[in-house]
Formats: structure tokens, C-alpha cells, sequence
């Protein structure tokens, strides 16, 4: 049997259904793999076909498709137009279902695209009585919540820019991120529910209206009940009372490359950067992958679990431009008996589920199989991305959620606020693989002499322009830290920071992030490719690896959480290694395995290894305000002088 079998496959009638079929024969291709080819070939003319396959209005017509097309960095995207984001996602008007919101407390929302259009028209009013003019940046500390989506709305629509993360960091996590880019309003949050806990929000709302002298307004949405005082925030309003009612819902147009979003790197090693994204780029790169790559539509649902600080959110909230019902939902996917999300799947008949690897693997480990318990006869698609999707959980999706189902693992970033590469409604699934590099992403694996190879290990780079590439960064005058950022290992040449290979299918392979890679005695080992072997042990929750200095070359260690009552002791060490061994290569065994309570993540659920590997050698770890758990790293403090006896 082959190493990545095929584990599902469209069939004609609905391969031949799918807005990725129509546009291919529209340009006259027969098969994917050409459709791509064209899409690199003819940059130009394909992003032109996307606007007009998927209806982008352009309120001022561009003069120029693409200019420097050599040059990712100063490349030109549709020279003197103008249009503007919020626009497209409001076209829809009636009493369809625009936005459900589903709480972990039970609560629920259903709110029409008539009620957003009126709502974003009312906070939008508020906005201009508070002096947000173009170009100002207005933030937001909310939960997953449709206010949160209704202020952004209202920002775009007229020419600020919005930037947001989810009300579970701290004052000094928010203020390293908000106080580079000087807000003039924050909507923010009394509180919030997360399993089984109301958390009262206030408190770190006021520290960072104190500390961020800009914010003239703080807006605070009463998003759990009980006696929460906001007079102690400086300058503050009720939700209610900033709005405006029954005003006119208007729309700003701006430059395509007006800025939309500022979004954040990680900033565990460092102050986070600010990636400005615009109104054009974003609006592009979302409507093709949803529209073409995801096959979404207005007959869609689609629920997406995310923060308002994960990029996800942002790709999410784009799906109203494709006329679908978003599904939120805030608080704990595993609140009580860890069901909760398949319940919701099932009452609100969830088309497309999207989810981390993480959780995935989780849902595995705790047995949990939704299909013996739920009816999902409407869900069509399961997205996953975060970290590798496993091979083992590709084995878990089809037995224990559906057969019938197109899963795909996408991997991009928040720097291009897309996928390099993506699922594809046309293509099948093969076992442990992204089904295909993305439509108009000239994504290829260099070698370390920026050669392009297949099947083989490498850097995952981007060669030509893409209309999502960052605007610029915030107060990066002469773009150098924009262009160290991607640009230096290769010049030119986008480099992604993953470490991946092309196979000869069309589907990609993430090995985990390069700057994790591992290299003892000179061979590059990707992380993913021990977890995957790792974890497939029941006694195995989750796993980190790191390269340690060590007599002048460096070593593998393993770490392990394992479950409730389970030992580490030298037979599940041995057992750990002899999988490693039999599935990869010899240099990937461990040199040190030690168990530890729990792994430090990211508040989007990314296992930050370059933080572990800082922490074991003695270094200081920056910016730990970007953990979700920073207490985590106290297990692996002065690992150096421990042994496995």
C-alpha cells in the first residue's frame, strides 16, 4: 500500500458542482494541475478572472493589472483602484441568517444580514461622532462574539483599520501590541466565559485604556451579565450608547492596497511585529480560497473555531462576501463532556467545520467519535490547520466523523492572511497530505542552495507576487524589518518558515517550522515528523522535541504529557523509540525523553518550540504575555542536568 493513499474522492456529479469546476472549464483547462500552471504563467490575467468570476466590485476600475511582477515586495496590484471591503461582505440584504452566535453559557444569536447591514451602519455612525476618520486604527479585546464583527464591519467601512485579539491576554500582552499602532477607540469586553467560568474582563480593560494614552473611547460590550462597574475605565461608553440608530449604512471607497488589518506575529521572542494587510489583498485571497477552494456558498454554513487574536477569525468573518452563515462560537470546545461543538454541528447544520490539528488529535485521544453520536448529515467539509495535521488524524476524520467528507489541512499564515497550501474540492485526499499549492501562489520547496526539488525536504518559498502579501509593516519606514522578515535567505524569494516537501501527487507535506528544525550531526530533521510517530501511542497526549548543544553537536530531546496515571518509566521510553526508529531514520531517536506536565503554547494553540529550546539552554524567554500558559515553561527549567533514571 502506498504511504499516503487516497482516502477520498469527489465523485463526478459533484466534482462537476463545484465553483472550482466551473472556473476551470471557464478558462479552458481540463484538470487542475493546467488551471494552476496558468495561474502562475498568467498571474495577471487569473486574478483578473477571479474578480470577475466572483463579482468584485471595483469602485474606481484599475489601470494596471500587476506592475513589477519580478518583485514580491514592490510589486503593484491593480494600479489606481479603488473598492472597499466591508462593502463586499454586506451586499447580501432579507432575513437570511447572516451570523449565529452560540455561547458556552447556551446562549445563542441570530441575527439577519438586514439587522448587520443596520448594525454596522449604527456603530459605524458612532465611530464618526468619536472622530475615527480614514486611515485611524480602532482595536478590539472582544470575544468570538458578532459585536466583534460588527465593529470591524464598521471600521472598514469607512476607511480605519481595524486590529484585534481575544480578551484572554494580559494589560502588558495588549499593550505591546496595540500601543505600537496608537488606536483611537477600543471595543473591549466585561467579561467572558470560558470553561465553565465567567472572567471578569475589566480589570485588564482599564490597565490598557491607562496605558494606551491614544484610546479616547473604550467601548464596552456587556457580553456576560452580573455587576461589572466600567466606571473605572478612563473615557469609557456602553455598547448602547456609542451606537447610532437607524443611520444610513454607507461605504468608503479606499486604494486597493489601503490598509485593512494590522495583525500580529506570535512576539514569543520579542515585541510582535505589526503586519499591515490591505483591503484589496485580503478581499482577493479570501473569496478565491472560499469560493474556489472550499466551494463555499450562500447555501453554507460555515464555522470556523478561532479567536478574535488567530487570523482564522479574519479568514472566517470573509465568508459573508461568498453570501454564507458564519457560525461562532466562544468558550472551551472540550466545556463539559466535550461534545459541545458537534451538538452545535448538528443543531445549526454545520457545512464546513474548521478546527486546529490540535483539537483534531484531542477529540482521538479522548475517544470521543461524533458520528456514532450526532446526525451530520450536512457537513461536507472538515478544515484543519494551526500545526501538521497528522497522518493518524486524517485515519480518525474518516472513521470517526465522516466518510463522505473532503478534509483539508491548509497551511499559510498570518503574514499573507491566507494559504500557500489548501484543500481543493476537485482534488482527493491523500493520507497526511495538503491537497495542492493555492491558485495564483507560486509555492515551491527550495534546498539549501535555493534549488526547487520534489520530494525531498526543504524551505517552503513563494516566487512571484501575491495580491495578500503584506501592505507593509507598522512603523517600518524603509521596510528593512518587512524585508528580514522573509526575504534574506533567499532575495527575492519569499521564505515561509516552514519546513515541507512537494510531492509528485500536487500535495504538500509540512515537517514542522524551520526555524525548529533539528540538526543532529548535520542532518535537518522537521519536528512533525517525530510527533506524528510519537503520538500515535495511547499513552501519548501531545509531545514537543528540541535540539540541545551537546559535545559540540546537538541532540534530540523529547518531551511527553502523558495521560492520567501513565509513568514514564524505561519501557514506554524504549517503546517511544522504536516507533521513532521504525517510521523515520535513526538520527530522529531522542537522546532524552522526559515527561512534563504540560507543553507552552501560543493563544492560538501553537506549540512554541524555539521558547522551550531558549528555556533548556538557559536563555531568557521575551514577551511571555504571548503564552497561553506560560507557567509551562517551568517544567523544562535546568533540563541540562537531569537524567532518565
Amino acid at each position: 500500500m502506498p504511504d499516503n493513499p487516497v482516502l477520498w474522492s469527489p465523485g463526478d456529479e459533484r466534482k462537476q458542482a463545484t465553483a472550482m469546476f466551473r472556473f476551470m472549464r471557464q478558462q479552458g483547462f481540463d484538470c487542475y494541475e493546467d488551471l494552476y500552471q496558468w495561474s502562475i504563467d498568467e498571474s495577471a490575467a487569473f486574478w483578473e478572472a477571479l474578480c470577475d468570476f466572483c463579482d468584485v466590485h471595483f469602485d474606481t476600475p484599475a489601470h494596471q493589472t500587476l506592475s513589477r511582477p519580478d518583485n514580491i515586495m514592490d510589486a503593484g496590484w491593480f494600479a489606481g483602484s479603488e473598492l472597499n471591503y466591508a462593502a463586499h461582505l454586506l451586499r447580501e440584504r432579507g432575513e437570511r441568517s447572516a451570523i449565529i452566535f452560540c455561547g458556552e453559557d447556551g446562549s445563542r444569536q441570530d441575527i439577519s444580514f438586514e439587522q448587520l447591514r443596520q448594525a454596522v451602519a449604527d456603530v459605524a455612525a458612532g465611530l464618526r461622532r468619536s472622530g475615527v476618520n480614514k486611515g485611524d486604527r480602532v482595536a478590539g479585546f472582544l470575544p468570538n462574539c458578532p459585536e466583534a464583527i460588527i465593529a470591524m464591519l464598521a471600521t472598514s467601512s469607512i476607511g480605519a483599520i481595524w486590529s484585534s485579539c481575544s480578551p484572554d491576554f494580559g494589560v502588558h500582552g495588549v499593550i505591546d501590541r496595540f500601543g505600537q499602532i496608537e488606536p483611537k477607540v477600543l471595543f473591549a469586553t466585561n467579561g467572558y466565559f470560558y470553561n465553565g467560568k465567567r472572567i471578569d474582563s475589566l480589570p485588564i480593560v482599564a490597565g490598557i485604556a491607562a496605558g494606551i494614552p491614544s484610546i479616547d473611547v473604550t467601548v464596552v460590550l456587556p457580553f456576560v451579565s452580573g455587576d461589572h462597574d466600567s466606571t473605572r475605565v478612563r473615557n469609557s461608553l456602553a455598547w448602547d450608547e456609542f451606537s447610532g440608530k437607524g443611520e444610513e449604512l454607507q461605504f468608503l471607497p479606499v486604494a486597493f492596497n489601503h490598509p485593512l488589518y494590522i495583525m500580529y506575529s506570535s512576539g514569543t521572542t520579542g515585541v510582535p511585529k505589526c503586519i499591515v494587510h490591505g483591503h484589496g489583498g485580503t478581499l482577493l485571497q479570501h473569496v478565491k480560497e472560499h469560493v474556489l477552494h472550499t466551494d463555499i456558498s450562500a447555501a453554507d454554513r460555515l464555522f470556523y473555531f478561532t479567536t478574535c487574536g488567530w487570523m482564522m477569525w479574519n479568514w472566517l468573518v470573509s465568508g459573508l462576501a461568498s453570501g454564507a452563515t458564519l457560525v461562532l462560537y466562544d468558550g472551551s470546545p472540550f466545556y463539559a463532556d466535550g461534545h459541545v461543538l458537534w451538538q452545535m454541528a448538528e443543531r445549526e447544520k454545520i457545512t464546513v467545520f474548521g478546527t486546529s490539528a490540535k483539537y483534531l488529535s484531542a477529540l482521538e485521544k479522548a475517544g470521543i467519535r461524533p458520528q456514532d453520536d450526532y446526525q451530520l448529515t450536512e457537513l461536507r467539509a472538515v478544515l484543519s490547520t494551526g500545526s501538521p495535521l497528522a497522518p493518524t488524524s486524517f485515519d480518525y476524520v474518516y472513521d470517526a466523523i465522516g466518510a463522505d467528507l473532503q478534509l483539508a489541512s491548509i497551511a499559510g499564515g498570518t503574514d499573507l492572511l491566507g494559504c500557500f497550501a489548501i484543500g481543493n474540492p476537485i482534488l482527493p485526499v491523500r493520507r497526511g497530505e495538503l491537497q495542492c499549492r493555492g491558485l495564483g501562489m507560486a509555492v515551491q520547496i527550495f534546498d539549501d542552495a535555493g534549488h526547487a526539488v520534489i520530494e525531498k525536504h526543504g524551505e517552503l518559498v513563494c516566487t512571484q507576487p501575491f495580491p495578500s502579501a503584506p501592505v507593509c509593516f507598522w512603523n517600518d519606514a524603509d521596510n528593512s524589518r518587512y524585508r528580514a522578515a522573509y526575504f534574506e535567505r533567499f532575495p527575492g524569494v519569499w521564505a515561509h518558515g516552514d519546513y515541507a516537501e512537494l510531492r509528485s501527487s500536487g500535495g504538500l507535506i509540512i515537517h514542522g517550522r524551520s526555524d525548529s528544525v533539528l540538526n543532529p550531526g548535520g542532518v535537518r530533521i522537521g519536528t512533525a515528523e517525530i510527533y506524528r510517530q510519537v503520538e500515535k501511542l495511547d499513552e501519548v497526549v501531545e509531545s514537543v522535541a528540541i535540539g540541545q548543544a551537546w559535545d559540540d553537536d546537538v541532540r534530540v530531546v523529547l518531551f511527553v504529557v502523558l495521560r492520567p496515571d501513565v509513568v514514564l518509566d524505561d519501557e514506554l521510553r524504549d517503546r517511544i523509540r522504536s516507533v521513532i526508529r521504525e517510521n523515520t531514520t535513526p538520527r530522529h531517536v531522542p537522546a532524552k525523553i522526559f515527561a512534563v506536565a504540560d507543553i507552552p503554547r501560543t493563544k492560538s494553540g501553537k506549540i512554541v518550540e524555539l521558547a522551550v529550546r531558549s528555556v533548556v539552554h538557559g536563555e531568557i524567554v521575551r514577551n511571555t504575555e504571548a503564552l497561553a500558559n506560560p507557567e509551562a515553561l517551568d517544567n523544562f527549567r535546568g533540563i541540562a542536568e537531569l537524567s532518565e533514571a
